[in-house]
């Protein structure tokens, strides 16, 4: 596998494991997992095929692979802890949210979708060969977590200024930042 081509695709590796992840140290861990699993099984790559596809299958793996481990550790966890819990205050529900926090209320499988299509500008087809499943649930997917996404920017509590009145009843715009 020649170093060029893997570099090339570190940015775009970097930010779908952000938008997934909800956090950069993790994001880290996850690119470099990928990078490590990669260089590992780099003789199942086919010269001439997709590399930027197959390097987002196999971080898209790593990433469910993480979170089946991670509920299974919260599924065993100690009576001690659970006290601990119960009496640390409660987190405030009515927090601002912004973009990102609202990307991590989706539904992982959403969240992947959308994150694919608009963030990475991946096809349709192109996402179903990563996640493993059909275009039309691809479709389906995306369209359900557009509305998610939609409902819970709006319940996001807005700072506007009064200069901002008019200006606030407009629905948000996203933009694709590189």
């Amino acid at each position: 596998m020649d170093r060029h081509l893997l570099t090339a695709q570190l940015p775009g590796l970097r930010r779908y494991a952000r938008a997934l992840t909800g956090n950069a140290w993790a994001a880290d861990d996850l690119v470099q997992d990928t990078l490590e699993r990669a260089c590992a099984k780099w003789r199942l790559w086919v010269v001439g095929t997709n590399l930027r596809a197959w390097l987002f299958t196999l971080m898209h793996n790593l990433y469910l692979n993480q979170q089946r481990g991670a509920r299974l550790a919260q599924a065993s966890v100690s009576i001690d802890d659970l006290e601990d819990e119960l009496h640390a205050p409660a987190a405030r529900s009515d927090d601002a949210l912004d973009l990102m926090n609202c990307l991590q209320r989706l539904p992982p499988q959403q969240r992947a979708v959308l994150l694919l299509v608009t963030l990475e500008d991946m096809s349709y087809e192109e996402t179903a060969r990563v996640l493993a499943v059909p275009v039309g649930t691809v479709m389906s997917r995306l369209s359900r977590a557009r509305t998610r996404l939609r409902e819970l920017m709006d319940a996001a509590p807005r700072l506007a200024t009064p200069a901002d009145s008019s200006a606030s009843s407009m629905p948000p715009t996203l933009r694709r930042l590189k």
